[in-house]
């Protein structure tokens, strides 16, 4: 059963920095891993993503500001976001899409003032 649990959210001023993680559990690779962000009444979107062969995706908003990285021994996901904007206030989900899965975390609040 695959499991994933974030941390790392929280509250920071515009400009600031935050490290979201995503411990999985249940899987034997991190492809497939993914960060998705959903802000009041909007469309949950995806943020980045972590393919075969280290390969990376990200939205367009990111703009070189996030950098997702996978820790593969500790089975680990890790979103590290600088620059960080007042519209990137939203529920960041770690999720795993693979193999016919689709599992998502419980969810980590990112809150940023202006």
């Amino acid at each position: 059963q695959v499991q994933l649990v974030e941390s790392g959210g929280g509250s920071v001023q515009a400009g600031g920095s935050l490290r979201l993680s995503c411990l999985a559990s249940g899987i034997a690779s991190l492809n497939g891993m993914n960060w998705y962000r959903q802000a009041p009444g909007k469309e949950r979107e995806l943020v980045a993503a972590l393919s075969t062969g280290g390969l990376t995706n990200y939205g367009d908003f990111v703009k070189g500001r996030f950098t997702i990285s996978g820790d593969y021994p500790k089975k680990m996901v890790n979103l590290q976001m600088n620059g960080l904007k007042p519209e990137d206030t939203a529920v960041y989900y770690c999720n795993f899409r693979r193999w016919g899965l689709d599992v998502w975390g419980q969810g980590t609040l990112v809150t940023v003032s202006s």
